[in-house]
């Protein structure tokens, strides 16, 4: 019944880009933990975590919002928002054309969440040594690292997420040398300084809409957008990774959907709440 619902909840509201956005509100919201905290809604005294700079990107809050409404109907204070949460993210990548995987269920939803805690989530300027030590931290492998970054593979960004990139990068370069030089050309005509299209930006491979292994294609071929993209070719801890999951996108399915699995038991709540209704702790 959940998975009906959270499909139906999806395919009524969300967009190609959209898709991408779901996915990062899982995976972001699940490296410090899957609690749903990232749901709450800010009150005059507190300014929760989807108020914090690194999550105001994220969209489609009420995609969750509608399948737990539905979820409360026929079975009301039982699933929480975290399980819908981890749900609909599997959803997103299977109605992408994506890899299936078996969604544990119990977990409960957090009474605490601060803008504050979104400090140390990974930023798309990140190399590999700090993206590798942030995942250690919280239980994660450097294949769980390389695996997940695929999720990009429905992505898309801002200039302001990589304009740093384009120009006035060094002191000895104008341009990151690591950039592909058509790339950064079309960038630069898609984010000319100044911008006043607050829209502007670039998709993050050229199957948008599609759960595939372009990505990865895309990093080996240079054409990564973000530091953090292109730094896993440049950094031998990760780069056998990116170029088996270029070659190879079974492999790559097969890895996302077991990294997927092991990021959804982050620190999982057990003393929580469910919640009936996402934006709001009682």
């Amino acid at each position: 019944m959940l998975i009906i619902m959270t499909k139906h909840a999806l395919k009524l509201k969300i967009s190609s880009m959209g898709l991408f956005v779901m996915l990062q509100l899982l995976i972001l919201k699940c490296l410090p933990g899957c609690d749903a905290s990232v749901l709450v809604d800010s009150t005059p005294k507190n300014k929760a975590e989807r108020d914090g700079a690194p999550n105001l990107s994220l969209a489609a809050f009420d995609v969750i919002d509608n399948a737990k409404a539905m979820l409360e109907k026929s079975c009301p204070k039982t699933v929480s928002c975290a399980d819908v949460l981890a749900i609909a993210a599997r959803d997103v990548v299977l109605l992408s054309g994506g890899p299936n995987w078996s969604v544990l269920k119990g977990r409960k939803d957090g009474i605490i969440s601060r803008a504050n805690d979104t400090v140390n989530l990974p930023a798309p300027s990140s190399n590999t040594s700090q993206l590798i030590q942030g995942f250690t931290k919280r239980g994660l492998s450097t294949k769980d690292l390389v695996a997940l970054s695929g999720s990009h593979t429905l992505g898309f960004s801002h200039c302001s997420s990589f304009l740093p990139r384009l120009r006035n990068f060094s002191a000895t370069h104008d341009t990151d040398p690591t950039i592909n030089l058509q790339l950064a050309s079309d960038l630069k005509r898609k984010c000319p300084e100044p911008n006043s299209d607050r829209n502007a930006g670039q998709f993050l491979d050229s199957t948008a809409s599609v759960f595939d292994n372009d990505y990865y294609r895309r990093v080996v071929g240079g054409k990564g957008v973000f530091v953090s993209d292109q730094s896993l070719l440049g950094d031998y801890r990760t780069r056998w990774l990116v170029e088996a999951f270029a070659r190879d996108q079974g492999l790559f399915f097969k890895e996302f959907a077991a990294s997927m699995v092991r990021l959804g038991n982050v620190g999982v709540v057990e003393n929580g709440q469910v919640r009936e209704n996402c934006r709001v702790v009682k």
